[in-house]
């Protein structure tokens, strides 16, 4: 018993000088941190300070684990992602996105930031032809149109039937008849004046007044949905949500983890170096969409272009920040519980509501 009592205490005290060693190595060394301006997670103030979220939750770890440590700024998160794979980073932050193909080179911390794509769009839609060609090709419009003509037809074909022997503005041969009687059937139909031109017997005279009748409900409708159709898209712009951007110019900023999800659901987008340039495209009107990340979108559309752009309330495909680290990093456990226990406190509470106004 007293072997087993000695053997434990041993082994206790192994592992405290473990971990006092390892932190010792860790506080010991200084730490290069790659990271991107990536507001309001990560952006450098005039005088060359970094400030942000995102930064403000790392030196919150640091300080918890007495880290010292160097940003070293690169233009973009692939970059940044390089930089750790190569050693030149001990770590790498600011907003970036945890993916499959990252985690085959990088390690991840406990993720700090769920979010999701959002999609910029311009604020007020100039009237265009692009939204009328649309609802004018679209399935049901043609539908519509379609079944119209056939109801035309049927009627055509019964007047026809019902008028060949007893008047003859149907008669004189099968071609001359049907297409008198199809003739008419399309001029009933738009309530233009038929003359005396018209059924004379009592089965036709009682199918033209309900064939007319009906024609007036049916262009109604068919009129009423087009003219909403027209109205919405241009009310609300071409772009309503995901399923949208197919049918539109897209834009998307290049090697980013937002491209890579276009290629997946097959959507043609234009890349751009950085978002301000497609920020700047969409303002311009030779896109129609801006697909990015939803907080970084909406801090910079409500700093930068609130007058011309908006972000829409949707969200799809969601995303989550991390740390991104070397395969095996010694900060890997240190830094996830450091993070973890920042987050659970109200001080993480109050600094997302301070930088994204949600709580």
């Amino acid at each position: 018993m007293t072997l087993f009592l000695v053997a434990a205490v041993a082994c206790a005290a192994t592992g405290a000088t473990a971990q006092t060693d390892q932190s010792s190595s860790l506080s010991a060394k200084e730490i290069a941190v790659g990271i991107k301006a990536a507001p309001p997670f990560a952006f450098k103030l005039q005088d060359g300070t970094w400030s942000g979220l995102s930064i403000d939750l790392w030196q919150k770890i640091a300080g918890r684990l007495n880290l010292r440590f160097r940003y070293v700024e690169v233009p973009s998160v692939q970059d940044q992602i390089d930089g750790v794979v190569s050693g030149k980073f001990d770590a790498a932050m600011a907003a970036i996105t945890v993916t499959a193909d990252r985690e085959k080179v990088v390690d991840f911390t406990q993720p700090f930031f769920s979010t999701g794509l959002g999609i910029a769009t311009p604020l007020n839609s100039q009237p265009s032809w692009r939204p009328v060609l649309r609802a004018l090709t679209s399935f049901g419009f043609l539908q519509a149109v379609l079944g119209l003509i056939v109801i035309s037809v049927v009627v055509g074909v019964l007047i026809w039937m019902f008028e060949r022997r007893h008047n003859d503005d149907f008669g004189g041969g099968v071609a001359r008849g049907l297409f008198s009687s199809m003739w008419w059937s399309t001029i009933a139909a738009t309530q233009a004046s038929t003359g005396d031109f018209g059924p004379r017997t009592v089965p036709g005279r009682v199918l033209a007044a309900i064939w007319m009748m009906g024609s007036i409900i049916a262009i109604a409708v068919f009129t009423a949905g087009v003219t909403s159709v027209l109205t919405v898209t241009q009310m609300e712009g071409m772009v309503q949500g995901e399923s949208d951007l197919a049918k539109v110019r897209v834009g998307a900023v290049r090697n980013s983890s937002t491209a890579s999800y276009l290629d997946s659901t097959h959507t043609r987008h234009q890349d751009f170096a950085t978002v301000e340039q497609g920020l700047d495209t969409l303002r311009a009107g030779k896109i129609d969409a801006l697909v990015h990340d939803k907080p970084l979108l909406g801090w910079l559309v409500g700093q930068n272009y609130a007058t011309n752009l908006q972000v829409l309330d949707a969200s799809f495909d969601q995303q989550q920040y991390a740390i991104a680290l070397p395969l095996g990093s010694p900060l890997r456990k240190p830094l996830d519980v450091a993070l973890l226990q920042t987050m659970e406190s109200d001080w993480w509470k109050q600094a997302v509501f301070q930088y994204l106004g949600e709580k």
